[in-house]
């Protein structure tokens, strides 16, 4: 039995169950230390770019440092050496990535990681659904298994019913028609009943709830979602479908990776700030950069450390394997509170309140787009155009994204739609819909892409089909011939 592992589980506990400190600064300095300290790679990765961890004394010293990614860390280096005195079993859990990006990745982690995401959690469950006084039924719609969205999110949450919220956590995992069976049976014991799980297929679960009869009113849903972008459109029309009060307070979207855990969440006061911007693509260009709307959240600086670095982040955060300067795919930006705060009220707007947290905002990653003429067209714009009135019955909100050629070698946009279940979708007036949104949203489309070839090819797909929709897998926006 490993005693000094008891020690740090206690402690782990003990911070949670008491209220947050506040933590110096300098703990992104004192995590280097400790890491050049006890991790193999990290130490040897210093030493092979002529690095003395003694001379990394201030923030400008530690900016200086390597950038980490998985091809040149995790890749380079045996999983043992990446974490702390090279020992792979002083941790208990494994998740592995959804491998989005190529080759799923093995991530491995402790409890006292677990502890630290669920402080996100609890701001967002907590602090936003009050289901700290309100007995709520949590539904993990998250695939189950070795990825990490299922199993981590129930440790969190169960950590929250330790906590002594009155939360109780079923996990049918992405199987729908369990989790539409356990439902009716479980709702009317609780006051609230939040679903957790990636966008496309929580919507699917509230439309074929709709469908089969489901009274989601009455289970007084709010939504706990992660892994993608979306619009507020988007969240206009599922509150819509799912009886949710205020889509301002009740849905949230979580910033989440298997490299690190949760890394930052939508707060009330985030998503009013990004439904004024969605209303504003011009504003939303002179604050983010670009026309297209971002996921906007508010992160905790106690425990993760963002830069950003040629327009993408760039995060220090302890764990499993600890990260130091690791770079993310994710393109974006980090903006301070008070900064967030002054633009609104230069622009005449009151916000909803919120926590006094630093906010960081992402665009997804650059992977999932398709250039077309040039221009890159991002999965954001397409979902507009199918949220339109009179085509998102028809449609489930899923697509997959194509530049292909014909025989004459010419070009055209291809986008592969699943419909609704029992419906019956217009493919011209769907063209026409996301023709239209990626003109009024995307300058570089409506600029660059010659007008004769600016409407899509829309292909139609019933639900579920195997090679472009199948069942039981993350969803991918694109694909590239």
């Amino acid at each position: 039995m490993d005693s000094s592992r008891q020690a740090r589980v206690r402690q782990a506990f003990d911070d949670f169950f008491a209220s947050a400190e506040p933590r110096s600064p300098s703990w992104v300095l004192e995590l280097f230390r400790r890491t050049a300290e006890t991790v193999p790679a990290y130490r040897d990765l210093l030493r092979h770019n002529g690095i003395d961890p003694a001379t990394i004394r201030t923030f400008e010293d530690f900016q200086r440092l390597p950038l980490l990614d998985k091809a040149n860390y995790h890749e380079r280096y045996p999983l043992p050496e990446l974490c702390r005195d090279g020992d792979l079993s002083a941790l208990d859990m494994i998740a592995v990535s959804s491998g989005s990006s190529g080759r799923p990745t093995i991530w491995p982690r402790s409890l006292e990681d677990e502890l630290q995401v669920a402080r996100r959690f609890e701001q967002v469950l907590v602090d936003g659904f009050h289901a700290g006084e309100r007995k709520t039924l949590a539904v993990v719609c998250f695939p189950l298994g070795t990825w990490v969205g299922g199993l981590f999110t129930q440790a969190c949450v169960r950590h929250l019913a330790a906590k002594g919220c009155p939360i109780t956590v079923v996990a049918p995992g992405n199987n729908k028609a369990e989790i539409l069976r356990v439902l009716p049976e479980l709702a009317p014991h609780f006051e609230q009943v939040v679903l957790l799980g990636y966008p496309p297929f929580v919507k699917d679960v509230v439309d074929t709830g709709l469908a089969e009869g489901v009274d989601w009113p009455a289970y007084r849903i709010k939504l706990v979602l992660a892994g993608e972008v979306f619009s507020e459109q988007w969240r206009d029309l599922v509150s819509q479908r799912a009886g949710i009060a205020d889509p301002v307070t009740d849905i949230a979207s979580l910033y989440g990776t298997a490299d690190s855990g949760v890394l930052g969440n939508e707060t009330a006061l985030s998503v009013g700030v990004r439904r004024f911007f969605a209303e504003r693509p011009e504003k939303a260009r002179e604050v983010f950069g670009d026309s297209r709307l971002p996921t906007l959240v508010q992160y905790d600086p106690a425990s993760r450390f963002f830069e950003v670095h040629d327009g993408t982040l760039v995060f220090t955060a302890d764990g499993g394997i600890p990260l130091i300067r690791y770079r993310i795919a994710d393109e974006g930006g980090v903006l301070e509170h008070a900064e967030v705060l002054e633009l609104c009220a230069r622009a005449g707007v009151t916000p909803p309140p919120g926590p006094e947290l630093p906010f960081v905002f992402l665009f997804g990653r650059s992977l999932f787009t398709v250039s077309f003429f040039g221009a890159n067209v991002y999965p954001e714009n397409v979902t507009v155009g199918l949220e339109q009135p009179g085509i998102s019955d028809t449609v489930t909100g899923k697509f997959v994204i194509e530049s292909v050629e014909d025989e004459d070698r010419n070009r055209s946009l291809r986008i592969t739609v699943e419909t609704a279940p029992g419906a019956v979708a217009d493919s011209a007036v769907i063209a026409e819909a996301i023709r239209d949104q990626l003109l009024r949203l995307n300058s570089e489309f409506a600029h660059y892409v010659p007008a004769p070839r600016q409407l899509p090819e829309v292909v139609l797909r019933p639900h579920g089909d195997p090679e472009f929709f199948p069942a039981g897998v993350k969803h991918r926006y694109t694909r590239r011939s």
